[in-house]
């Protein structure tokens, strides 16, 4: 199998090319053509470079990109920087999935390729009553008016769930949420939930990305996982010692 990997050169995304690379899978990974990437993806006969802007891609070419491949998989996200959380594009994330899906319907696989993106505990899945708090509301309703990249967030997933859709015979996909991101050395153990267990404002948990790759990985390539998962926007929480 072969996984296009948006994102990749960011923290999350290189945790999901090592896991994949890990299980011996085909990896493109389309990263920008100034980043600086790990010494091993160019010695790998598992992956393929792909240096070029996603914002700057045409459908044309992510269709090339795409022609092989079983399954794509978006981390990309905002730089934690003022440039990057207010310049543009403020629809990162929206404007690639959008294009990605696209290009995934006009090359009319004989099979659904299977879309992973990595989303966040703060976007909540408006397909199925997941209680939020007033004051979470009113917390999260400041957020996504004061920095652009939740709202970019929350508009990708919704693209998904409703443009997409369960009954898409082209595009499968599965809307990754982890909580506050932290760095880990190793995978450790870590729980799943159709919705999140606890406030992502006012009593957030942990999610290493090591573990959001591992878990990206297993979705990818693990078809009773992936089952289980598909149409949904799955919790991702470390396991508490």
């Amino acid at each position: 199998m072969t996984t296009l990997v948006v994102g990749a050169n960011g923290a999350t995304g290189k945790q999901l090319v090592e896991q994949l690379a890990i299980r011996e899978q085909k990896v493109k990974v389309l990263v920008r053509p100034t980043s600086k990437l790990p010494d091993w993806w160019s010695n790998n006969g598992h992956i393929t470079l792909i240096r070029a802007s996603i914002s700057e891609t045409s459908e044309a070419e992510m269709i090339e990109h795409l022609k092989d491949c079983k399954a794509v998989a978006s981390c990309l996200g905002h730089n934690i920087t003022l440039k990057g959380i207010f310049g543009k594009p403020r629809k990162l994330v929206t404007n690639s999935v959008q294009l990605i899906c696209a290009a995934i319907q006009k090359n009319a696989s004989e099979h659904p390729i299977k879309f992973v993106l990595m989303n966040t505990t703060g976007n909540r899945n408006k397909d199925v009553e997941e209680p939020v708090s007033m004051g979470e509301k009113i917390v999260m309703g400041l957020i996504r008016l004061l920095v652009p990249p939740q709202s970019d967030n929350e508009k990708a997933a919704d693209f998904l769930r409703t443009n997409i859709g369960q009954k898409n015979k082209l595009i499968e996909w599965v809307a990754v949420r982890p909580d506050a991101l932290i760095d880990e050395a190793h995978v450790s153990e870590y729980i799943q939930f159709a919705s999140p267990i606890r406030s992502a404002v006012f009593n957030p948990g942990k999610t290493s990305r090591i573990n959001v790759g591992h878990f990206m990985s297993e979705l990818i390539t693990k078809d009773e996982l992936w089952n289980k998962w598909k149409g949904q926007m799955p919790v991702i929480y470390n396991k508490e010692a």
